[in-house]
């Protein structure tokens, strides 16, 4: 192999080499941005769960709060029903008392 030919086959194996280091470090660095994204991934679904839980719990307060409600409409319609029989008692004995 002439001088010349190995300068030929030597600035071919740099270049080579070049490239595969340049490969490299591109392969380093989309590790390295998908680790970072794989970070974020994972925060985010922690965060959902998270949303996912506190909504699950804001559920269960708004059905413990309809049930308060109901209850409390279904303690103001019989008191309204007392206060009208009271009403009506008191109406009677105000005639019963008119007359005497």
């Amino acid at each position: 192999m002439s001088n010349k030919e190995f300068n030929g086959v030597e600035a071919k194996i740099s270049r080579l080499e070049s490239i595969v280091e340049q490969i490299g470090e591109a392969v380093l660095a989309t590790t390295e941005t998908i680790d970072r994204l794989a970070d974020r991934v994972d925060a985010l679904t922690i965060q959902v769960q998270e949303q996912g839980h506190q909504v699950q719990q804001q559920g269960y307060q708004l059905f413990a709060l309809s049930e308060a409600v109901q209850t409390l409409a279904d303690a103001q319609k019989d008191a309204l029903q007392q206060t009208a029989q009271l009403t009506a008692a008191l109406q009677r004995l105000v005639g019963d008392v008119e007359q005497s």
